[in-house]
This record gives C-alpha cells, sequence and structure tokens, in this order.
C-alpha cells in the first residue's frame, strides 16, 4: 500500500495544461486520491462553425464550460493603418471590405464622417438612392445569416431559400454598381452615377418578389420544431449585460435593448422615414436567446423592404438632378476630430476621424458592431452545454474580418 506521504505527493501533482487558474479538485478512489483539472478545449482556429477563421478557448467540466475566452486576430490586415498612407477618395475601398456583407453600409460610414468635416451638402437624390441602396444591403446581410444559421444546426434547405431571395436583390445592386459584393459605388460627395434607366421599376419587383416569397424561408426557420428546440432558452443575453459590453444591432435588440440610430441619431433619410406615420420601426423581444436574435433578424428584414419601398417611391417622384459634388482635384479635410456612427447590419459603426488638414487622415479608428459582439461570448457561453456552443455562436451574428480589422 502506498504511505500517506505518497498520496500526497500524488495528489500535489497538477497538469499546467489548463488555465492557470483552473481549480484542482481531488477526488477518493479506494482510499487513494488523485489530482484532476478541467479540461481546455480550443475550438479553431479553422472550424466550419464560425464565420471566419476565429478560435474558442473552452474550460470544460465534463459537458459544461465553465469559461469561455474568444482568441482575436488571425484575420488581422492592418487596415486602420493602411489608411493614414491612402488618401480620402482610397480609403473607401479599404472601409467596405471589414464586414464583406455589409460593403455598401461600411463606404456611407465613411462618406458621411468626411463629408460632416467638410461640411458639405449632399444632394437630396443621392441621399435618398445611398438610403435604398443601405437597406438592400442590410436585406442582403441578414438573409445570409438567416439561412446560414440553420445551416450550423443540422437544417441544409433554408439556405437555398434564402439565397434564391438575395439573388433577386444582387441582380439590382450589381446592375447599378458593377460588383456583388463590394460595391463601391458611393463617393465622397454623393454617388459613382446617376441611377440606370428602368432601374427603380426593376427594385420594386425584386422587393416585391422577396415579400411574396419570404413566408417560405420562414416557416423553415420559426416553424422548425427542432430549431426551436435548439434555440429557445438556449444562450440568454440579459439587456444589462449587452449594455455593459457595448453589444449593439439585432443582438442587442433581441435581449430588450430598444437602440438604433437611424431612430435615435438619424442620418441620411432616416429622420423622415423613422418619423411618427413613416415605414420605419424598431424591432425588439425581450427573451434574449438564440430564438429572439434569430426572430429579431426575420422581422427588421420586412422593415427594411419596406423603407426600400418608401425610398423607390421618393426617388421616383424626385425630378432629375445631381447625385454628387465636385470635388477638388486634391481633396484635404480641414485639421480637427470627428466621431460618426451608423447603424450597420451588425450594429453600431463608429468612425473616429483625425485630421491635421492633409489630403490623408492622420487617424481613422473603427469601432465595428462584431468586436462587441463576440467579446460578450465569453458571458453568454458560461454554464452552458458544449452541445449548444454553436447554436449559441451562430446567433451572435459576427463577421470575422469586422472583429479584426
Amino acid at each position: 500500500m502506498p504511505s500517506s506521504s505518497d498520496d500526497e505527493r500524488f495528489a500535489g501533482n497538477r497538469s499546467d495544461t489548463g488555465p492557470q487558474n483552473s481549480p484542482s479538485v481531488t477526488a477518493a478512489v479506494g482510499g487513494t486520491g488523485f489530482s484532476t483539472t478541467d479540461m481546455v478545449l480550443n475550438i479553431g482556429p479553422q472550424h466550419p462553425a464560425t464565420h471566419g477563421v476565429l478560435r474558442l478557448r473552452l474550460t470544460l467540466d465534463g459537458e459544461l464550460i465553465k469559461h469561455a475566452e474568444p482568441v482575436i486576430g488571425y484575420m488581422h490586415r492592418g487596415a486602420e493603418k493602411l489608411f493614414e498612407v491612402r488618401d480620402y477618395r482610397q480609403i473607401m475601398v479599404l472601409a467596405n471590405r471589414h464586414d464583406w456583407l455589409s460593403a455598401f453600409s461600411n463606404e456611407i460610414g465613411v462618406a458621411l464622417t468626411v463629408e460632416r468635416m467638410l461640411g458639405m451638402d449632399v444632394p437630396q437624390r443621392a441621399t435618398w438612392t445611398r438610403t435604398l441602396l443601405a437597406e438592400l444591403n442590410r436585406v442582403l446581410n441578414h438573409l445570409m445569416f438567416a439561412g446560414s444559421y440553420p445551416l450550423e444546426l443540422g437544417a441544409i434547405t433554408p439556405i437555398f431559400y434564402s439565397f434564391r431571395e438575395r439573388e433577386e436583390l444582387q441582380a439590382v445592386m450589381e446592375e447599378i454598381s458593377g460588383g456583388r459584393m463590394h460595391y463601391m459605388f458611393s463617393r465622397v460627395g454623393g454617388l459613382r452615377d446617376d441611377l440606370p434607366a428602368g432601374w427603380l421599376q426593376r427594385v420594386d419587383a425584386a422587393i416585391e418578389a422577396v415579400r411574396r416569397r419570404l413566408p417560405e424561408l420562414e416557416s423553415l426557420l420559426i416553424g422548425n420544431e427542432i430549431l426551436r428546440a435548439r434555440t429557445r432558452g438556449v444562450g440568454v443575453l440579459s439587456a444589462r449585460t449587452a449594455k455593459a459590453y457595448g453589444v449593439s444591432g439585432p443582438i442587442a435588440r433581441a435581449s430588450g435593448l430598444d437602440v438604433d440610430l437611424r431612430r435615435d441619431q438619424p442620418y441620411l433619410a432616416y429622420g423622415e422615414l423613422f418619423a411618427p406615420g413613416g415605414p420605419g420601426r424598431v424591432v425588439t423581444r425581450t427573451a434574449g436567446d438564440c430564438e429572439a436574435r434569430l426572430e429579431v433578424l426575420l422581422e427588421q428584414i420586412h422593415v427594411s423592404l419596406d423603407l426600400a419601398e418608401a425610398c423607390v417611391d421618393r426617388l421616383r417622384s424626385m425630378p432629375a438632378g445631381p447625385v454628387n459634388v465636385k470635388l477638388p482635384k486634391v481633396l484635404k479635410v480641414p485639421e480637427g476630430t470627428d466621431y460618426f456612427a451608423t447603424e450597420n447590419p451588425l450594429g453600431f459603426n463608429g468612425y473616429y476621424l483625425v485630421s491635421r488638414g492633409d489630403k490623408t487622415p492622420w487617424r481613422l479608428k473603427l469601432r465595428s458592431a462584431s468586436f462587441n459582439n463576440v467579446a460578450v461570448l465569453s458571458e453568454v457561453l458560461e454554464e452552458t452545454l458544449v452541445a449548444d456552443m454553436v447554436a449559441i455562436l451562430g446567433s451572435m451574428f459576427f463577421v470575422v474580418g469586422d472583429i479584426d480589422r
């Protein structure tokens, strides 16, 4: 029989593979004690459950997640440093790529920030067209997540329905801009070109087609008993935690936070669209679980289609006119600082611009929505099962490039 001193030495041998603060649990089996540590499991950085190259470091107690640490930086491209050696026309091509599903909205944020520092008034025709394209881009973003989320839970069919609707809208976005993902249609001072002949009619037809067929996709998601069982009551994010982590967009609104910059700090044409009697409204839920986040996403598609339809009607009633402002050959922004934020499809996108009066920004800091939405995973994943991890991860609606920038 081993001596008591041998037992003590054996019990004192702790594995150093886990986190430094991992508790050591000593259990007695047949009178002999042995030490155990929580298991550390790495998810990624190359894992099909994530939207890009993200790593999660999970500390497990059996099948229970005791601690979750998101590890970011695998896609870091240094966009903010590249801004400093590009003039204000060139930074647009870099800024629309960090969230590749919201490219047009990214362009708009940079353009509006620069225009405000220049004190520039953009033609109304450009303002309403920008609003229309931003809402169409929002629908494209939400359809991608609505289709890919059930794919992560084992449901293959919804992705085909969502891509069918995406193609309707992609066609009109590609027609006006020439691009399918990175549109590069917005410019400082307005838009690159005027609307093609008959384009508004084709937008109307695309909106009507998507609106008519959207219930087919929704019935596969909200009406799916298996999906409901995997998402209801799973991954609950409280309003207090969401606010503490700066979570925004559909995720925050699914937790009961009634915030939307289109209504609260209007830009473009949103002041009129979200006025009393207008088509704009903020979609919220209170449950804060995976199901609530999906419901908010789907309902926001309907709201964005309403907003896009209102923009088409307004543009159709406008007389022909300019869609941009003539810029000097060398565009210099006056010395100073400014911060401007937009309601991107995934949440708040902030742009902090510091200018020294040159043709390039001295500093342009991006505040992206995905960074905060992923940071809160350390709270949401605690005390949940490993089997629910993918369901929670997919419902946080993030783009990894938007985290790393």
